[in-house]
C-alpha cells in the first residue's frame, strides 16, 4: 500500500459562525505572513597585530535572511534555507578576508550585501552589530601595548537592512550613562488626588541614554559622524536648563539635525532615573539638596523621536527594531 502526500501551500478551515437560529460555515484561507530567521548574537573579537600597538574590535553580529522561505515553513523542504551556522561561519570568515572588522556599518553592509548577492533565494538581509569599546590599560609606562580594559557598559549598535538593491543604515549607542547634579527643575504639571510628588526647581537628572539614528544613504564616514553625533548629545544635555527630560531629549535630538543633514532622524529611549532626596531629620541633621536615595524602579520612561520635515521615506529602515529604538 502506498501513500501519496499532495503539496499544500494554503490551508483552508471551516469557520463556524453560529447565532440563536442558524449555523454558517465559511471557508478561510491561512498563509505564512511575514517572517525571517538568522543567527543571533555571533560574538567575533578581532585583533589588528599589524604593529606592536594592537588593536581589539569587539562586536556581536546577528544576522537575519528574507527570502523563499515559505517551502521551509509549509512543508520543511530546506532546498532555500540557508544555514543559520553557515551565517554565522561567514561572519568569522569575512572579518579574516576583510582584514577585520573597521566601521560596525560597513561592516554590517557588506555583510548583507554577500548574503544577497552571492545567494539567489535570499532577497533580503537584517545585520544588527553592537560594538563594545575597550581602552588601554595605563601602566608607569603609559598606554600598554596590548593590555586594555572594558569601558563601562555604553555599546554602540547599527541595523543595516537591504532589500534587493535598496539599502537603509541605522546607528546608535545604548547604555550611556549620564547624570547632572543640578540644572534640572519640574514644575507646573498637573495635580490630581493621587499626586504626590513635589514641585522642584533643582534636582538630580540622570538617565542612560538609547538612541538610533537613521542615515540618509549609506556612503559616510561612519566612524566619524559616530564620534560628532554622540559628542553633541553629551552637549546638549550637559548645557540645557532643563524644565523636563522630554526637553532635554529634543534639545539634543535638534542638535544633532542641525549640524549634520546626513542624518535624517533620530529615536531616543531615556528613562528618568530618579534620585529622591532623604529625610535626615530624624537624626537632627538637615539636607540642603546633599543626600538622595538612587531608585531603581519604578522610574519614567521617555520616548521620542526628532525628524526633519524632509527627510526621505524611511523604507524597511525599521522595520524589525521593536519600539522607539
Amino acid at each position: 500500500m502506498t501513500m501519496t502526500v499532495l503539496p499544500v501551500r494554503t490551508a483552508h478551515v471551516r469557520a463556524v459562525t453560529c447565532t440563536p437560529h442558524t449555523m454558517e460555515f465559511t471557508l478561510m484561507g491561512i498563509r505564512l505572513g511575514e517572517n525571517q530567521y538568522g543567527k543571533a548574537e555571533v560574538r567575533l573579537v578581532h585583533i589588528d597585530r599589524g604593529t606592536d600597538v594592537h588593536r581589539i574590535k569587539d562586536v556581536n553580529v546577528t544576522s537575519q535572511l528574507r527570502g523563499d522561505l515559505e517551502t521551509v515553513h509549509t512543508l520543511g523542504d530546506n532546498s532555500t534555507c540557508l544555514p543559520t551556522d553557515t551565517q554565522k561561519n561567514t561572519v568569522y570568515a569575512k572579518a579574516r578576508e576583510w582584514g577585520g572588522v573597521g566601521a560596525i556599518e560597513d561592516f554590517a553592509l557588506r555583510l548583507a550585501r554577500h548574503f544577497v548577492d552571492e545567494h539567489p533565494y535570499v532577497h533580503g538581509a537584517r545585520q544588527e552589530v553592537h560594538e563594545y569599546s575597550w581602552e588601554r590599560i595605563t601602566t608607569s609606562r603609559g598606554p600598554h601595548d596590548h593590555a586594555f580594559s572594558r569601558r563601562g557598559a555604553e555599546t554602540r549598535t547599527t541595523v543595516v537592512t537591504k532589500s534587493g538593491a535598496e539599502e537603509w543604515v541605522l546607528s546608535g549607542f545604548e547604555g550611556l550613562t549620564v547624570l547632572k547634579s543640578t540644572g534640572s527643575e519640574f514644575r507646573g504639571y498637573p495635580k490630581t488626588r493621587y499626586t504626590t510628588l513635589s514641585e522642584t526647581d533643582d534636582r538630580i537628572l540622570a538617565t542612560d541614554v538609547t538612541a538610533r539614528w537613521r542615515y540618509v544613504g549609506v556612503d559616510h564616514d561612519f566612524d566619524d559622524l559616530y564620534a560628532s553625533v554622540r559628542a553633541l548629545c553629551l552637549e546638549a544635555f550637559a548645557e540645557t536648563h532643563s524644565l523636563a527630560l522630554q526637553q532635554t531629549l529634543y534639545q539634543m535630538g535638534k542638535a544633532v539635525l542641525e549640524a549634520h543633514r546626513q542624518v535624517a532622524e533620530i529615536r531616543f529611549s531615556m528613562p528618568n532615573n530618579h534620585h529622591f532626596l532623604v529625610d535626615l531629620s530624624p537624626f537632627g541633621l538637615d539636607n540642603p539638596n546633599e543626600v538622595f536615595f538612587a531608585a531603581d524602579r519604578p522610574y519614567g520612561r521617555i520616548e521620542a523621536a526628532v525628524e526633519r520635515d524632509d527627510a526621505p521615506d524611511p523604507g524597511d529602515a525599521w522595520r524589525s527594531v521593536p519600539g522607539f529604538v
